[in-house]
């Protein structure tokens, strides 16, 4: 069997390669390609139906990305050995591949399309999903299926005060930003990203170097399409539209559905009934014989009730709820809320109302990861739930879906850049967000609330973090554009932007952007980055009123904890044979211990629920760790008595020779009735023998000498 291959490499200005095949693998797909960089191979696949179902007035595009573990040379865990539904984080790649395509097609373009990207290969030092947008692209460029494209996407990070596209593994672990760009050949399209308290200045910096990168893979993209010959798409009619009832609906109605977005109404459903009045209106006077089509006529209705919105802004400078531009919602906080939580905190702004939960737990209650690139565990969760009466629906609850996940994940990059380090923090950290009313920004609410819940668990955060959505409304046609801070969940529908920020007073910990429409510059990308600064220092000052900095100390019901670092080679003092040691210091204290081994040394966690049996737990584990030392005075335990005297635990694990002659100044003959087994003494240590380590210890010298009598 022959094949027609054709490749297109694309080489990057550091020197690395990447190549784009079709005609070998997939072929009854509509368009498949196999990206490849270094070992790390992507098979992209893309099927679209021929016709849309009828009734569908959107794009059912479903994006699925996966990791084959075999191409990690590793076979899955679990029950089954087999890949099962997607983890959370190839949702979350599949999700930024989903944002990327979306505003991509043409709007009119309603046929079911399904894009499914695998990694075949993988390369331990390249991360996957900085290509993933490109192989999708270059799936749509090689078939017949309408795609504005083409685009791309790249990870940018700042390393070392540096500016590098796609680095490897190793070196992100020191990047103090790092962002997931995608854009096409004119504007930025969809941006997703964290930073150690970056300013907006290195923000748009690094989106810049980002863009001049995916312009090149966009022109690799652009000739691979030219080369396979695919450059003329399929003909489709996706939409019927009455031109004539169009124009009389907008005719009669635009100026009502302006003086009612003019109304102001701060409530969601009041808004909504008031538009839903004119349409209302308009069917009840059609005669029963009518022949208008009333899905056409309630699609044109939708459409000029966004207008209308859009016009009052760009018109007026002021939003469907009356607020100014820059004007955020009313604001209230409060914390420990619930009684029985280690911490918790109500966020309401406006008509988003967030109540989260933190939960500190033990090593033991770690999140094991096993997925095709990554093997271990996470001490910080963050759950995002989005249940239905939110937003006044009735909603199967049915576990958390891909919107849940993106949100709860930004609302985790956000805060896990103020938590302490590994080091400093004994414990595991679950913070959940229920949001109980929804009205735009709920993820941005989350933040919010997950923060003022860390301070109120006790948990010694860096910085208080605080989010904000932004908006844009823009004009192709007059130039004008209006930002918004704070926005609605109807100004995130009829809006071109939809751009999280969130951060400390310092700046910049997480953001997440899509934007809807061509044509935005980075002058208006920078305003909105400053007035986001604004607003978030504004919600910053009404969190800090009600908790400015973290609880100095936990709640009584908190479990308490405590890291100790020891030396690697006490690691197995500690556990000891078969896990004796630690299991008899458990059995002792009541205490949780355990023992984690990094590149500085080891770490030994301790859980109690009281503070006696952390003492215990700790006090033995100190005494194990702890070096003997010349001169030092310890608490001993008779273990066995000898002829010549009595051996003495001094400390855990560590036993040394009482000399008859050092029991006390008198001189003992015998050893009969001096000491008993088990007995407590306090004894000195006077000498280490350097050749045997054995260790000597005395008790007379921690006694008074006696006098010498004076001879008569």
């Amino acid at each position: 069997m022959s094949f027609n291959i054709i490749t297109q490499t694309i080489t990057m200005p550091d020197g690395k390669e990447i190549t784009i095949e079709t005609g070998k693998l997939a072929k009854q797909a509509d368009g498949s390609v196999v990206v490849r960089t270094g070992n790390l191979m992507l098979l992209a696949t893309v099927v679209s139906s021929q016709t849309a179902k009828e009734g569908v007035d959107f794009l059912p595009l479903s994006v699925d990305y996966q990791e084959k573990f075999a191409s990690a040379g590793k076979i899955p865990g679990g029950f089954l050995r087999r890949e099962a539904k997607l983890s959370d984080y190839e949702v979350l790649v599949s999700r930024i591949v989903d944002r990327a395509l979306r505003p991509t097609f043409p709007s009119d373009y309603h046929a079911d399309t399904q894009v499914m990207i695998n990694m075949i290969s993988a390369d331990a030092e390249i991360l996957p999903d900085a290509f993933v947008g490109l192989a999708a692209a270059a799936c749509l460029a090689v078939s017949d299926i309408p795609f504005n494209g083409p685009i791309s996407e790249v990870r940018v990070a700042k390393i070392n005060g540096e500016l590098v596209i796609n680095p490897s593994i190793s070196e992100l672990k020191g990047a103090t930003l790092e962002l997931i760009v995608a854009a096409n050949s004119n504007d930025i399209l969809m941006v997703e990203g964290e930073g150690d308290e970056v300013s907006e200045v290195e923000m748009l910096e690094a989106l810049k170097l980002a863009h001049e990168a995916i312009k090149i893979q966009c022109e690799g993209i652009k000739a691979f399409e030219i080369a396979a010959g695919k450059t003329v798409k399929r003909e489709y009619n996706h939409e019927t539209h009455d031109e004539e009832l169009r124009k009389s609906l907008w005719d009669t109605y635009f100026d009502r559905y302006y003086e009612v977005a003019k109304l102001a109404n701060p409530s969601k459903h009041g808004r909504r009934d008031g538009f839903r009045a004119i349409e209302d209106e308009y069917f009840a006077s059609l005669p029963e014989d009518s022949t208008v089509d009333k899905t056409l006529a309630k699609w044109y209705f939708h459409d000029i009730e966004k207008e209308a919105a859009r016009q009052l802004v760009l018109n007026e400078r002021y939003r469907l709820d009356g607020r100014k531009l820059n004007e955020i919602r009313q604001i209230t906080c409060e914390v420990d809320y619930l009684p029985t939580p280690h911490g918790s905190s109500v966020f309401t702004r406006g008509e988003t109302q967030s109540l989260t939960t933190v939960t500190l737990g033990t090593r033991l209650d770690e999140q094991m990861i096993d997925q095709a690139m990554v093997s271990g565990y996470n001490r910080f969760m963050l759950h995002y739930n989005f249940p239905g009466y939110s937003t006044g629906e009735v909603k199967p609850n049915r576990g958390p879906g891909r919107r849940e996940i993106g949100h709860g994940n930004l609302a985790m990059r956000a805060l896990k850049k103020v938590l302490p380090a590994d080091a400093d923090n004994p414990y595991t950290i679950r913070v959940v967000s229920d949001i109980l009313e929804s009205n735009g920004s709920s993820s941005m609410a989350t933040v919010c609330a997950g923060t003022l819940a860390l301070m109120d668990a006790g948990i010694p955060i860096k910085a208080p973090v605080s989010g904000i959505a932004m908006g844009l409304i823009s004009d192709s046609k007059t130039g004008k554009y209006a930002v918004l801070s704070d926005i609605l969940g109807d100004e995130d529908h009829l809006g071109d932007m939809d751009f999280k920020v969130t951060g400390t007073e310092k700046g910049i910990t997480a953001c997440q952007m899509d934007i809807k429409v061509d044509g935005l510059s980075y002058e208006v990308l920078a305003e909105a980055l400053n007035q986001a600064k604004e607003g978030r220092l504004h919600i910053l000052g009404k969190m800090k009123e009600t908790i400015s900095q973290p609880r100095q100390d936990y709640k009584p019901q908190t479990p308490r904890a405590t890291v100790i670092k020891i030396m690697k080679d006490q690691i197995g003092s500690v556990i000891g044979p078969g896990g004796k040691i630690v299991q008899d210091i458990q059995k002792q204290s009541g205490a949780t211990v355990t023992i984690e081994e990094k590149e500085d040394g080891g770490y030994v966690s301790i859980f109690s629920a009281n503070k006696e049996s952390m003492d215990i737990a700790v006090r033995m584990v100190k005494g194990i760790v702890t070096l003997p030392e010349e001169g030092e005075v310890y608490d001993g335990v008779v273990k066995s008595i000898m002829p010549f005297g009595a051996f003495v635990e001094f400390l855990p694990g560590k036993d040394g020779l009482l000399h008859i002659s050092e029991i006390k100044w008198e001189r003992v003959e015998v050893m009969d009735g001096v000491l008993e087994i088990g007995e407590k003494v306090k004894v000195k240590l006077i000498e280490i023998d350097k050749k045997t380590g054995k260790y000597r210890l005395s008790r007379k010298a921690l006694l008074p000498k006696p006098e010498k009598s004076e001879s008569k």
